[in-house]
């Protein structure tokens, strides 16, 4: 049986070096007949059982010799055959090359994120006005995620954000206040800077949250810094991003790091304040946070609070897209379908 076995093999080897390849189809042939799911090799294995335990190795060898042939000719056919388009028959065959002049189909453009539309306009109207870009890591320390922002150990405050802990003192960050920690620490005032990138949270994800998002926070210290400051620079941003005849108000609120603290609303640009289903038929939509920064946050940065102070903000940059492209599920920014990324390509 072990000499018929291996005569099965032979034979199967010589009809692969044998079977002509001169077309795309015969190819396609080739390669369902010897490497597809149900090839014809396969069968060979059955006789493994069937030869002597001291040739088992010896017939296994070549059967892989034979698998290894079916896989060289396929490669160094389909090599030959895709020089150019075949479009004859006969031994050799024709080639025509490819038109390089024809044009790009317009609809292999890409296009920009709108998290990235959003996030770049943002930088652009803050950079006008002097801010500089600050960036920092993702994975940070108890210190700069909260200790720093005045988040003691026990300070009910920490409940306010569900945190992913790495290890007992490192997280994923919750904002990116921390690089405005980092910049204090680092550097005299005066300091204007902004802090855009992905922040992540612990939460549910659903049509209105999501476990990752990302923010611009922005940060001002020098001083006599004061509240009115605060409030012209977020009402430029405003007019700025959502056009002149935005209107702005501001509602008491509380964050650790920021007294006095306020949440930013603005006025409704898509109803124009007559009440529509995004403005919950209010005429106002929230869109940030913002405060003075506490003294102890600039004491813990080993910034004087006497002679310095300073104002801070943040924004959810999927928030802002949101509202301007009418994205009614953030689930939608995330999942990357193409069908939903298509409507973007004329922000090129």
């Amino acid at each position: 049986m072990s000499d018929q076995a291996f005569g099965l093999a032979k034979e199967m080897l010589a009809e692969i070096e044998a079977y002509p390849i001169e077309t795309r189809e015969q190819l396609e042939q080739f390669r369902i007949a010897f490497l597809g799911s149900k090839n014809r090799i396969k069968p060979l294995f059955a006789q493994i059982k069937e030869v002597e335990p001291t040739r088992k190795k010896e017939f296994g060898q070549t059967i892989n010799a034979v698998k290894q042939a079916a896989q060289a000719k396929f490669d160094a056919s389909k090599d030959q055959l895709s020089g150019g388009e075949f479009t004859g028959g006969g031994a050799q065959g024709s080639y025509e090359s490819p038109d390089l002049t024809r044009p790009i189909p317009a609809n292999s453009l890409g296009s920009i994120h709108p998290v990235s539309i959003v996030m770049n306009q943002i930088i652009d109207i803050f950079k006008r006005i002097g801010f500089v870009i600050s960036e920092g890591p993702q994975i940070e320390d108890d210190w700069h995620n909260f200790t720093a922002l005045n988040f003691p150990p026990d300070h009910p405050a920490r409940d306010m954000q569900d945190t992913f802990f790495i290890t007992e003192d490192i997280s994923l960050r919750t904002h990116t206040s921390s690089v405005q920690v980092r910049v204090m620490e680092n550097s005299k005032p005066p300091i204007r800077t902004i802090s855009p990138g992905r922040v992540f949270r612990n939460e549910t994800i659903s049509a209105r949250a999501h476990c990752q998002f990302h923010q611009v926070e922005g940060l001002y210290v020098d001083t006599d810094v004061s509240f009115a400051d605060l409030k012209q620079t977020l009402y430029y941003f405003a007019q700025e991003m959502f056009g002149q005849d935005t209107k702005i108000r501001f509602r008491p609120s509380y964050f650790p790091f920021t007294e006095i603290s306020a949440e930013m609303d603005i006025s409704c640009f898509i109803c124009k304040q007559e009440g529509c289903n995004v403005c919950k038929k209010t005429g106002w939509v929230e869109i940030l946070g913002c405060g003075m920064v506490d003294p102890n946050v600039l004491e813990n940065c080993k910034i004087d609070s006497e002679k310095y102070t300073g104002f801070a903000f943040g924004m959810g940059v999927e928030r802002i897209a949101m509202l301007k492209y009418r994205i009614n599920d953030i689930r939608l920014i995330f999942e990357n379908d193409i069908r939903f990324l298509r409507q973007f390509t004329s922000s090129l």
